[in-house]
Order: C-alpha cells, then sequence, then structure tokens
C-alpha cells in the first residue's frame, strides 16, 4: 500500500495515471482513468515525501487498484497498490500510449464512467506492450472513443444504406455518413477497401494506413479543437521531420 495518508474509505477499483505533476510541497496531482467513475483528478498528500512508493506507483501505464474520496472537483487518493508491473512500453509504443491518453484528458469529461472505454484502454495498452501493429490499434481505439462519446459512424454502410464495396470510393460526411463518389472526385476520398477494413477492425496495410489515418485525423479534429496535441509534436520530433506516421489529430 501506497503512503497517501488517510484511511481506507472503501473498495478499492482499477485505474490508470494519466497525467502526473507535482503538486504543493510534497504532494502529486494526478489526472485519473478509474473503471466506474470514469475520469478525475486526485491529490495524493505526501507522496513526494522520501520513502513514499506512492510516488513510483503513481505512473502512467502502472495497472492499479486505488480508492479516492471528497467531495470536491478534485478527490484526494486515500489507497493505491499496484495491480502487476507496469507495462514495458518504449518507442514508438510509448509515444502512441501517451497519445491515448492525450486523447482521454482531451475529449472526456469529468466523473462519466466509461467502462467499455476503459476496456478497450487497457486492451491497447496490452497490445502495444505485446508488439501489436500500432496504425491498426490507434485507429481501433480512435473509433472506439468516437462511439462512446456519441460521434461513432457507420463505416461499412452508405447513408442510403447499401453496402460498401471494397473496389469504389468514398467520402465520409462527418455529420451524414458515407456516400459512393467516383474515383477522381473533388475531397478526401476513401476506398471501400480500407472502410471495410475499419469497420470490422481488420489489420491495416500500405495505402488503407494513409487513407484511415487521414480520415480519423478529420474526423477527431473538430472535437480536439485547435490546439495542437503535445503527444504528436514529440511524435514527430522523434522521428524528425519526415513521419513514419500513426499518430492522429
Amino acid at each position: 500500500m501506497s503512503g497517501c495518508p488517510a484511511t481506507f474509505q472503501g473498495g478499492l477499483s482499477p485505474a490508470f495515471v494519466l497525467h502526473r505533476r507535482d503538486y504543493s510541497n510534497t504532494s502529486l496531482l494526478v489526472d485519473l482513468f478509474v473503471e466506474g467513475r470514469g475520469r478525475f483528478p486526485a491529490v495524493c498528500k505526501g507522496a513526494r515525501r522520501p520513502r513514499n512508493p506512492a510516488s513510483v506507483l503513481l505512473q502512467p501505464f502502472q495497472p492499479l487498484w486505488l480508492d479516492a474520496t471528497g467531495r470536491g472537483e478534485v478527490r484526494t487518493l486515500t489507497r493505491v497498490e499496484p495491480d502487476g508491473p507496469p507495462l514495458p512500453l518504449t518507442g514508438e509504443a510509448l509515444l502512441a500510449a501517451f497519445y491515448l491518453n492525450e486523447l482521454l484528458i482531451r475529449l472526456l469529461g469529468r466523473y462519466d464512467p466509461h467502462d467499455r472505454l476503459f476496456d478497450a484502454y487497457r486492451g491497447a495498452l496490452l497490445d502495444l506492450a505485446g508488439g501489436f501493429d500500432l496504425e491498426t490499434l490507434l485507429r481501433r481505439f480512435e473509433l472506439d472513443l468516437l462511439r462512446e462519446l456519441g460521434y461513432g459512424l457507420i463505416l461499412d454502410r452508405e447513408m442510403a444504406g447499401d453496402a460498401v464495396i471494397a473496389d469504389a470510393w468514398y467520402l465520409v460526411e462527418l455529420e451524414e455518413g458515407v456516400r459512393r463518389v467516383e474515383s477522381d472526385s473533388d475531397g478526401p476520398l476513401v476506398s471501400g477497401r480500407t472502410l471495410i477494413a475499419l469497420a470490422r477492425g481488420e489489420p491495416l496495410e500500405d495505402a488503407p494506413r494513409r487513407e484511415a489515418r487521414a480520415l480519423l485525423r478529420r474526423i477527431l479534429a473538430p472535437h480536439l479543437g485547435d490546439r495542437p496535441l503535445r503527444s504528436r509534436e514529440l511524435y514527430l520530433q522523434w522521428h524528425g521531420s519526415k513521419s513514419r506516421a500513426g499518430l492522429g489529430g
């Protein structure tokens, strides 16, 4: 158990730290994503004192069990325990995981449980640690997030109800849906093959990767606003001026 000074008040919940920063002289302020509770900020008092294990535990990508109490906007952590070792994320996988965290911080409201999304997030981190294809994984998570927030799109059927055809070309209109067009039409065209793969969660390869990435960036843009994603800036810096791509936004 950590040294967060308080009395254990209730049941522990699975959780992850999305972001942390120093608070006051010896404490930490953490942005949490907690099963059954959603995203919210909490203070762990005294976490930065010497020999307090809370500082080590309260890191992104460390599966946790925790409890927090309080009635204000910012809760107080009363207990935190590890739920296994930290996930072994390095390189591109680590940057992709920070991107997932930033999406959740930017798009989720506070104290609004999203348990299906919590499961998707936990599964995505495990897949990243296991070397799963980044492009496919990120697109799946972006679509899961949009659906959970009520902005999901039906990608394998046209607005009129006809099934999307792999060899045809389409426009995805954000407020309406999928519309078939000619291959020389204006606009950000997407192949039916890409739309079908996204709808089914199938692996993305070659051209479908680029099309899917561009499509999800366009869909997410109105929700993310004009402020750049820090995780994407870090990704581009890591790769230099040429991005082999993966992160949306």
